[in-house]
């Protein structure tokens, strides 16, 4: 049985960690879980999977045939799947293609085999990485999070429009507005900072990766300065600036955008 250690404090996908049971349940209420599919036909590996990445704070589903799989992924609200490549019936390899002809669902080709046709076979028709078996699960959990980033980054270069909280944060036009429909002026950096904690909504992002989105150099490299950044921000969107409810202070780590964002 795999046994990880209990993961230290939360941080979000860009410092590699995640969600730790102390962080205010509010947060986890506002940002749904990634929904993970798993398709394995052998039933122990199957489970142990599912038990390990629920234990990472992934909401998984699990099908023994591509199939099964099909009915899951019909219902909508997955974001990835990892998929054995020799299921009965249909195999994986055709499961992957037909759903990439569909959707930009992140995929994740799993076999026994490590030969270069295989891998290559699998990403010609569309799988976004291959793994082989026996696979560190560690490495397979890397795997599965630098993908999502990536086609979370996708997603968010072709989104515009946030809402949260009545606001509306046009990213292209680089404007907000308030619930009566007023724009709320904001400064090149402020909406960079913004832009970064609406995209990660939920997770805690870190000065340093705040500092890094903020691309005026009259603010120097001091992490510092982005509480600067936030501070001005909360007094543009917060009911009540001096108690925060929608940028909250997660102490030693960053800050993390709490509301729902649609």
């Amino acid at each position: 049985m795999w046994h990880e250690q209990a993961m230290p404090e939360c941080e979000n996908l860009l410092t590699g960690k995640i969600f730790s049971s102390w962080f205010p349940q509010a947060l986890s209420m506002h940002q749904p879980q990634t929904q993970i599919l798993i398709v394995e036909d052998e039933p122990v590996s199957r489970s142990s999977l599912v038990i390990y990445l629920e234990s990472q704070g992934f909401a998984v589903s699990e099908a023994e045939s591509a199939e099964a799989a099909e009915t899951i992924l019909s219902q909508g609200a997955i974001d990835l799947m990892l998929v054995d490549v020799n299921l009965p019936g249909k195999d994986g390899l055709r499961l992957a293609r037909e759903q990439r002809a569909i959707s930009d669902i992140g995929i994740i080709l799993v076999s026994g085999r490590d030969e270069d046709v295989d891998r290559i076979v699998g990403l010609e028709i569309g799988a976004d990485d291959y793994v082989c078996k026996p696979f560190n699960r560690r490495e397979l959990l890397a795997r599965i999070k630098n993908l999502l980033y990536r086609t979370g980054q996708a997603n968010h270069a072709q989104r515009q429009l946030y809402r949260f909280e009545r606001f509306t944060f046009d990213s292209r036009a680089r404007r907000l507005e308030d619930p009566d429909g007023n724009t709320v002026p904001l400064t090149r950096a402020e909406f960079e900072v913004l832009f970064c904690l609406v995209t990660h909504a939920g997770q805690v992002v870190t000065r340093d990766a705040l500092m890094g989105r903020v691309t005026h150099r009259q603010y120097g490299t001091n992490p510092r300065t982005v509480d600067v950044l936030v501070r001005r921000l909360r007094a543009k969107i917060e009911p009540d600036p001096a108690q925060p409810m929608l940028i909250c202070t997660v102490h030693g780590e960053g800050y993390s955008f709490t509301p729902r964002v649609t």
